[in-house]
């Protein structure tokens, strides 16, 4: 279910991390399904078992799963707080992105002329 890309410059475990994120977002993942264990995952995905628990633990410090001891690991329950702190954090990404802009001299009306996606700009 995991999508790797071995030649991309993003790190392994930050790929699976973006990829479970995406499933939850996408509804793909539900609250309180469980997730392989590190092992199984490690073995499926052909990588170091290091690797997918460095992933988990960034994900449980995130909200985006909660392990259970001797029982697994789950979706959160809580997940639509996650999804929307990230949501969140991408729209101040945008704004970041349009100050930046503005920085180099260009007005609003100028980067909405130039934005690529004329039907969200």
């Amino acid at each position: 279910m995991i999508n790797l890309d071995y030649q991309s410059r993003t790190p392994i475990y930050e790929q699976i991390i973006l990829e479970i994120e995406r499933y939850v977002s996408l509804g793909i993942l539900k609250p309180k399904e469980q997730l392989m264990s590190i092992r199984e995952m490690a073995t499926t995905l052909g990588i170091n078992p290091n690797t997918v628990k460095k992933a988990y633990t960034e994900l449980e410090n995130r909200g985006v799963i909660t392990t259970i001891s001797t029982k697994g690991t789950y979706i959160s329950e809580n997940i639509r707080k996650v999804v929307d702190k990230k949501i969140e954090n991408k729209i101040k990404e945008i704004k970041q992105n349009i100050l930046e802009l503005e920085k180099l001299g260009l007005t609003k009306e100028e980067i909405i002329k130039k934005c690529p996606f004329k039907d969200i700009c």
